[in-house]
């Protein structure tokens, strides 16, 4: 049986130029580093988001230096924590991007 904290993808702490926007609104969520994983990530905010809002996430990938631009969907919320979102949208070369990065050297 699986545990249902168990991750299907590796993750990795992940901070560089992180930003998120509520899709709709202009400002930007207060936001704090992060863990990424090639289907998404889960962002440190104090602000609540339900399931299923989508942001538009940009963050840059240190590494390879690569600017990701995607939209992504709130699946679960942890209330003054932060949220796990799942990437949708997600290029081609966005995706071949977070795998080298994710595949690379530890930082």
């Amino acid at each position: 049986m699986k545990k249902q904290d168990a991750r299907e993808v590796e993750r990795v702490e992940f901070p560089s130029e992180l930003s998120v926007v509520y899709e709709g609104a202009s400002e930007d969520v207060p936001v704090h580093p992060s863990d990424l994983s090639i289907q998404g990530m889960f962002i440190h905010t104090p602000k609540y988001f339900p399931e299923g809002t989508v942001l538009k996430i940009q963050f840059r990938l240190r590494r390879i230096d690569f600017l990701v631009k995607v939209r992504g969907e709130v699946r679960h919320c942890v209330p003054g924590t932060g949220v796990g979102v799942q990437f949708i949208d997600l290029t081609e070369e966005a995706s071949w991007a977070i795998e080298q990065e994710l595949s690379g050297p530890t930082m």
